[in-house]
């Protein structure tokens, strides 16, 4: 997920977005863990997109305080 989507959701769905993707984050970790993924780099890419949500959330909250 870019930065450009980030910013165009609202916080609620930037909330469920977070929650959806730090689930399937771990079920990838765990799935790692057990046998290699096709793909490794995905697992780095939801650390980054969990990253960008965050940071994005905590931004809109200080705006509005």
């Amino acid at each position: 997920m870019k930065q450009t989507e980030i910013n165009e959701l609202s916080i609620e769905e930037l909330n469920e977005k977070l929650t959806t993707t730090q689930k399937s984050y771990e079920n990838a970790r765990a799935t790692h863990a057990l046998s290699p993924l096709e793909n490794p780099i995905a697992i780095r890419q939801q650390r980054r997109t969990i990253a960008r949500i965050k940071t994005e959330l905590s931004k809109r909250t200080k705006e509005q305080a």
